[in-house]
């Protein structure tokens, strides 16, 4: 009798065991996740770092199967796949979406303002978290930044462009619509080109000159063998962010605890990737003048007035659009306050100083 009593407490407890396995089981999310980049383009790897991350620290709870972009569709589909749970997320550059809103843009990158650091300080303290989940909420997603890089690295071609006065008339391919507006007050056009369509764009003469990214990720897109001339800094994009979109049904079938496990991914891939690129910038420069490229640098005169032109194109682009002035007007307001510190900590600092910025009161008179 003892031995039965024994034998069924063991059965039970085996029993009991083997339902709570097939419930962690069962409970495992399963998710497909692309990204906007190709293998070819290393601004993959930072998409690749997170979903690696998430896979360790929350394996049990979601396991994310990362396709490169292209493998299940093209680059410019992924939005719209992730909005309609096709998918339950995708990498990206928010940019990409300005056809949706304008508000994108600036959660992107911005021309002559934010640098990489802006970034990480607005994003995780002065608010910029929030206004993420706001304009992509309004596509059933959520947002995780997860990338920074700092300034990109400039214009590239096979004629130089060593002032503003090198720009009129040319041809360009370049990102965003802000940027465009500044380089067409400059007295250049906009062309725009998926980023593996650059390299024979240039080689063929197609466009005058292109940018693209950072410069470690320019060299092994090859850039160094079809243009001979860089022009720096890269005002046009003074830094730049990158994340996931989440499609929100798949998120709020997470736990807290495992949606805090992803944000916490976010956060460390975030650190990792301004580091990261910094090196690849650093080691993408040698290459570069090792090769003979020529570097030709812009005059505090000439960045001066880029300055003076993008304030004018960021109120512009506030006063038509109300999300655009939001997400302008809470950049600017972290700069003037977070002023209060670095400006008394040059040279020291890790913010930006200028002391020429747009308008806050003209924002404000749009919103």
């Amino acid at each position: 009798m003892k031995k039965m009593t024994r034998f069924a407490l063991t059965g039970l407890a085996a029993g009991v065991a083997i339902a709570a396995m097939s419930s962690t089981a069962q409970a495992q999310e399963q998710w497909t996740m692309t990204t906007t980049w190709p293998d070819n383009l290393d601004l993959i790897q930072i998409d690749r770092h997170w979903a690696e991350l998430v896979n360790t620290l929350a394996g049990d709870e979601v396991k994310i199967n990362f396709r490169a972009g292209g493998t299940l569709m093209p680059g410019t589909e992924v939005f719209d796949a992730t909005q309609t749970g096709s998918i339950q997320a995708a990498g990206d550059w928010p940019g990409y979406w300005a056809g949706y809103s304008p508000a994108f843009s600036p959660l992107a990158t911005t021309t002559s303002l934010f640098n990489g650091v802006d970034y990480l300080n607005w994003i995780n303290e002065w608010g910029g978290f929030e206004l993420y989940q706001e304009v992509y909420g309004d596509y059933n997603m959520v947002y995780l930044p997860y990338g920074i890089t700092n300034n990109e690295s400039g214009f590239r071609g096979g004629t130089p462009i060593e002032s503003l006065a090198d720009l009129e008339g040319k041809r360009l391919r370049l990102s965003g619509r802000d940027q465009g507006r500044v380089l067409e007050k400059l007295g250049g056009s906009q062309v725009t080109l998926a980023g593996g369509e650059i390299y024979q764009a240039i080689e063929r003469g197609v466009v005058d000159g292109a940018e693209f990214s950072t410069p470690g990720v320019d060299y092994k897109a090859g850039f160094s063998e079809v243009a001979d001339y860089w022009s720096v800094p890269g005002w046009h994009q003074s830094a730049s962010v990158f994340g996931v979109m989440i499609n929100k049904d798949s998120w709020d079938a997470l736990s807290e605890e495992t949606q805090e496990k992803l944000k916490i991914a976010a956060q460390a891939t975030m650190a990792w990737s301004l580091a990261w690129s910094e090196r690849e910038s650093t080691e993408g420069t040698v290459k570069f003048l090792e090769d003979g490229t020529e570097i030709n640098q812009l005059s505090a005169e000439d960045l001066a007035e880029i300055q003076r032109i993008t304030n004018e194109v960021i109120v512009q682009g506030a006063c038509e659009d109300p999300m655009h002035a939001k997400v302008y007007h809470s950049m600017i307001s972290y700069l003037e306050h977070y002023a209060n510190w670095r400006d008394v900590s040059v040279p020291y600092n890790m913010s930006r100083v200028t002391d020429d910025l747009p308008s806050l009161e003209e924002i404000e008179a749009c919103m």
